[in-house]
């Protein structure tokens, strides 16, 4: 396990209480935007009998427990002191998610059900493919900034949802169009994997690019050990 820089290293007071702040915010934007997600997807997946769709509404659901943690932690004036319970609530809803969409994905595999064409569920994958990344990339760089390893690490679940997204959307275009229903599933198992690898950072406390705003790219990989490119991918423009 490597060791987190301290948190918000070279960080003015006021400058930390901006971090603090825009990182609530971004965590009810998500959160808000994860119940309407579960909503709309249910619904769509259960009158689709789509199980594609029910397991990414599902999804939305342990994001929002995710995010949960983190709002958790931040109302505390002293929140690193929450960090440890927070990264544990996000490992286990990383875990909680593989193991569904794992088992969601073999089950299909096996032909339990046929999904019809869902215009909603097309929709509503193409408008999380959109919006994911952005509120994902505003959270990585304020957490990474305030050096806090629970927002980034839930920063990568809000990113594992727009794979998500991506796979539900090709996966329904696929099925409308010609009939396959095996593309998805075979993508779905790959995202599962990616979710355990996910979750036991978050368990140990690995969140790469949680650095010292300090820090340069090159020094954040030397130090932390972030090898999958997301520290090279940010710049310090948002300061």
């Amino acid at each position: 396990m490597t060791a987190l820089n301290p948190p918000g290293l070279g960080l003015t007071p006021a400058r930390r209480t901006l971090l603090q702040r825009r990182i609530r915010w971004l965590v009810a934007a998500t959160i808000t935007y994860n119940v309407i997600e579960a909503a709309v997807a249910i619904t769509a997946g259960t009158i689709a009998s789509s199980a594609a769709l029910i397991g990414f509404g599902l999804d939305s659901i342990v994001e929002v427990a995710s995010a949960a943690a983190v709002a958790w932690q931040f109302s505390a004036a002293d929140h690193e002191r929450r960090e440890k319970a927070a990264l544990r609530v996000i490992a286990i809803s990383f875990f909680a998610l593989a193991a569904y969409v794992a088992f969601d994905a073999v089950r299909a595999l096996f032909g339990a059900g046929e999904a019809e064409h869902s215009a909603a569920g097309l929709i509503l994958a193409a408008l999380s493919l959109v919006i994911m990344p952005f509120l994902s990339a505003a959270q990585r760089r304020a957490g990474r900034e305030l050096g806090s390893a629970s927002a980034v690490a839930d920063s990568k679940q809000t990113l594992l949802c727009t794979y998500l997204s991506g796979v539900l959307l090709v996966g329904l275009a696929l099925n409308s169009l010609f009939g396959w229903s095996w593309a998805d599933l075979i993508a779905a198992l790959v995202i599962a994997a990616v979710a355990v690898k996910e979750g036991r950072e978050a368990w140990r406390g690995d969140a790469c690019c949680a650095v010292p705003p300090i820090a340069t790219a090159g020094a954040a990989t030397a130090e932390t050990g972030c090898a999958d490119g997301c520290c090279s991918s940010e710049s310090e423009s948002g300061r």
